[in-house]
């Protein structure tokens, strides 16, 4: 049976030349980079490489990035950071309904803090609106903290202009990049941004290597404390391995990215054009602005879990927004805050392809789909009856 990946929102496979240069640093080249003797020593100067190309990747300087263990890691170092070392300025934060979890959480766990947090919609696309953003910002606060793309709906949010207004307003402005780094060109100085998370194991390298991009000049209160390991920033002995595979990934990307994003585009596009044929299904997220190799959609009359399940049984892995994502019965919230309604966001299924995937890949795909959609279907009980109720979520998709 033919085996087609296409959940790279989820994660990447290692790099063969990644995994190459991580191996080393678990054997002969062991050592501790805060101790003084030849292994620390080199252990150090591999830390230091990696940082260069990791910010590199996005433009920055090297002293402006520290090492996490995830991007989720680093979402909450960005908001908990800025949050405990402004709070005597101000106690108010803007954050979008499109984030990920570990944004959606931390700020919800400020707001048991004390802090209070203003939530911003979206429109049918997923897109924040910068002048929603401006109508939002009060004189306490202290941080707007908006994603760079949604891995649920691909869609990528007008950050140059929120940033635009955050400068004017003197509020400094964190995106989530874990779904962007390493899948479109990024450059934080361009862009404007005051602190931007990363992932590893978005651009083919090792998972439990993070980022977070903190601008010169901007104070964050450090989540671990004890030692002096970056900067002062992040405490804990550096897991030397992981950093090393995330800069030969980051180095790799910076090489190959134009030639990434082109394969991607492709591939991406014949399966928009084909599962738009199936009747009944609507693409979600904005159908031109978004992430290169992201494609994602809802189906009426069927749940996502089911369409997962029965595509895993023809070798075809995808993702899903709603009850099986989130391991409970609910829809997406980010597709609630899109304006869909619950039933019809219950049948969402999201499709996101990589550097290993071929166009006969796309092809076998849109070949099993159509006819997993309409078995499941046939047994669906809500298929009969659905239909004149959902014809009006077209316009929340873009349909």
């Amino acid at each position: 049976m033919r085996k087609c990946y296409f959940d790279h929102v989820a994660t990447n496979p290692l790099l063969p030349e990644v995994f190459d240069a991580m191996v080393p640093f678990f054997k002969e080249d062991f050592g501790n980079p805060l101790s003084v003797y030849e292994l620390g020593i080199k252990a150090r100067d591999v830390i230091e490489n990696a940082r260069i190309s990791v910010a590199a990747l996005i433009n920055a300087k090297p002293s402006s990035i520290v090492f996490t263990s995830s991007g989720a890691e680093a979402n909450n170092f960005a908001l908990k950071g800025i949050a405990l070392a402004k709070q005597n300025q101000g106690k108010h934060l803007i954050v979008s309904r499109v984030e990920h979890h570990s944004i959606l959480n931390t700020a919800r766990s400020l707001e048991k803090m004390g802090f209070v947090v203003t939530w911003l919609p979206v429109d049918k696309y997923g897109l924040v609106d910068p002048e929603v953003v401006k109508k939002a910002i009060v004189k306490e606060t202290i941080l707007i903290s908006i994603t760079h793309a949604s891995s649920e709906i691909g869609t990528l949010e007008p950050i140059k202009e929120i940033v635009k207004i955050a400068k004017e307003k003197k509020v400094p402005l964190h995106a989530d990049g874990v779904a962007t780094t390493g899948n479109i060109p990024i450059d934080v100085k361009e862009l404007g941004v005051d602190l931007y998370s990363m992932a590893a194991h978005q651009f083919y390298g090792p998972k439990g290597a993070g980022a977070l991009y903190v601008k010169e000049g901007i104070r964050i209160v450090p989540l671990i404390y004890g030692g002096i390991q970056e900067g002062g920033r992040r405490a804990g002995t550096e897991n030397v391995p992981a950093i090393v595979g995330m800069g030969k990934a980051a180095e790799i990307t910076s090489r190959d990215l134009n030639s990434r994003i082109s394969h991607c585009k492709l591939l991406r596009d014949k399966i928009i054009d084909g599962v738009s044929k199936i009747p009944n299904v609507y693409l979600t997220g904005h159908p031109e602005n978004r992430l290169p190799h992201h494609a994602s959609f809802v189906v009426e009359f069927i749940e996502g879990e089911a369409m997962l399940l029965m595509l895993a049984m023809k070798g075809i892995y995808a993702a899903s927004g709603s009850a099986c994502s989130s391991k409970a019965l609910k829809s997406s919230p980010i597709l609630l805050s899109m304006g869909i309604q619950s039933a019809l966001a219950q049948g969402s299924v999201v499709f996101s392809v990589g550097i290993d995937n071929t166009l006969e890949d796309v092809e076998y795909f849109l070949n099993e789909f159509p006819q997993i959609v309409n078995r499941l279907r046939e047994m669906s009980p809500f298929a009969k009856g659905w239909k004149t109720g959902a014809e009006g979520d077209k316009c929340y998709t873009g349909g």
